[in-house]
C-alpha cells in the first residue's frame, strides 16, 4: 500500500520560494511539491515538513556526523546524495542560504542531464517504396 504524502505547509512552501537561488536555478515541481533544478538535475526540494538538499559525499559524511538526517520519501528508502535540512537552520535565513547555495554550487559541478530523446518527432523516409515483384 502507498503511503499517503501530505502537502508542504505553507510556509515551508514560502520559505522555499524566498530562498530560491535566481539562474541558472529552475523552479518545477516535483511530485507536486516545490523543487529546484540546475543543468536538469535536482538540488533542492520540498517533501512534505522537509527540505531537502543535495549535497557532496565528504560533506554529507560530515553532516550526518553531526546529527543531519539522511532524506528518505519511505522509510527504509533513502535517496543517495539528499539530506533533510534540520528544523533549527530553517530558522536561520543566512545559513540556510548558504546551504542551498552549496547545493546549487554541487548541481552545478555534475553531468548535465542529456536531454530526453522520447519528444523528438520520429524521422520520416524519403525512401519511395519498392517496386511489387511480378
Amino acid at each position: 500500500m502507498t503511503p499517503k504524502w501530505r502537502k508542504s505547509p505553507p510556509e515551508l512552501i514560502a520559505l522555499f520560494e524566498e530562498v530560491m537561488p535566481g539562474p541558472p536555478a529552475v523552479p518545477r515541481k516535483m511530485f507536486g511539491y516545490p523543487a529546484a533544478f540546475v543543468n536538469g538535475k535536482l538540488f533542492m526540494s520540498l517533501f512534505q515538513e522537509q527540505m531537502l538538499v543535495r549535497l557532496p559525499e565528504e560533506l554529507r559524511t560530515k553532516l550526518m556526523a553531526d546529527g543531519w538526517k539522511r532524506f528518505e520519501p519511505m522509510p527504509g528508502r533513502p535517496m543517495g546524495e539528499y539530506l533533510a535540512v534540520p528544523e533549527q537552520i530553517l530558522g536561520r535565513d543566512k545559513e540556510l542560504r548558504q546551504w542551498v547555495a552549496k547545493a546549487l554550487t554541487y548541481g552545478t559541478s555534475l553531468k548535465p542531464k542529456a536531454t530526453s530523446k522520447t519528444n523528438a518527432k520520429p524521422k520520416t523516409s524519403a525512401k519511395k517504396p519498392a517496386p511489387k515483384k511480378k
